[in-house]
């Protein structure tokens, strides 16, 4: 017999808690689990709760807690299964995850409240063409005329020798 009667013990470590998993023999000689659960307190010092289950009671415990394990893999499947159909059907009615988020950030405002028609909204790198006639000057002409060379924001390539 081990240490207070400990047979076996293990722990495991998660963000906020750790439980202990305590296999104990009484003075009696009998055998029993002690689940242990420690959390800090924010004062200072742990909150310790703690389970026994006795070796002849432990069948039924376990029967109990698949029971209660099936219900919530259950549960959790639904969700996941719930959380796909949500994010297929918003893709489907042509909204995709993109423009929803700059909706909700507010770029693309109405002032009205009305949510943008997003076919409205500016798009990078691109101005409103404007024609010849509205006065504005004609790249690389085919006349014969020099063209107007790099412009702003524009990617130029120089090649070194």
């Amino acid at each position: 017999m081990g240490l207070r009667g400990e047979l076996f013990s293990t722990r495991v470590l998660l963000q906020n808690r750790t439980y202990f998993f305590n296999v104990k023999e009484n003075r009696v000689g009998d055998i029993y689990l002690n689940i242990v659960e420690s959390k800090n307190r924010d004062e200072g010092g742990f909150d310790r709760q703690s389970v026994i289950l006795f070796a002849e009671d432990l069948q039924e415990f376990l029967k109990g807690f698949d029971e209660a394990l099936h219900v919530l893999e259950k549960e959790v499947r639904e969700r996941r299964r719930e959380k796909r159909t949500v994010t297929h059907d918003a893709k489907t009615e042509g909204k995709n995850g993109r423009e929803d988020r700059g909706a909700e950030r507010g770029r693309y405002h109405n002032p009205d409240g009305r949510k943008p028609d997003y076919a409205e909204r500016p798009r990078k790198g691109r101005r409103p063409s404007a024609g010849p006639s509205e006065g504005r000057p004609q790249r690389g002409s085919r006349k014969g005329r020099p063209s107007a060379g790099p412009q702003r924001g524009r990617r130029v390539i120089v090649k070194k020798k």
